[in-house]
């Protein structure tokens, strides 16, 4: 169920495979143990049109979408965890943040519940 978005500059995709890029946050997820196998899903948005400062440099954003319940210092661990294997796979990239937020149980609806 979790929902990870990357937004990111195009040159991004062009110094990793989309797929590896995907993978990489995957699993990190994953090795969380916060969510169930099969349920994290990741997407990438690269960009070709942006500004950073007035500048064009490359960045990556994730967007984190959870469901309500972990604790404020099992989300900083997964943020953090994320950011450090990013760091490590573009260690080039100036620009590399993460935000988390929360979907509330009581107004998340998917197909499979109507």
């Amino acid at each position: 169920m979790p929902h990870f978005v990357l937004d990111c500059s195009e040159n991004i995709i062009k110094m990793k495979s989309p797929k590896e890029i995907i993978q990489k946050v995957y699993d990190t997820a994953e090795s969380t143990e916060l969510f169930d196998k099969g349920d994290i899903k990741v997407r990438i948005n690269p960009f070709e049109f942006y500004t950073i400062g007035n500048t064009k440099d490359d960045f990556i954003h994730i967007f984190a979408n959870i469901m309500e319940g972990r604790s404020v210092s099992e989300k900083r661990n997964l943020s953090e965890k994320i950011i450090s294997e990013l760091k490590l796979m573009f260690p080039e990239v100036p620009i590399i943040s993460i935000n988390i937020r929360d979907f509330e149980k009581a107004t998340y609806c998917n197909r499979s519940m109507v």
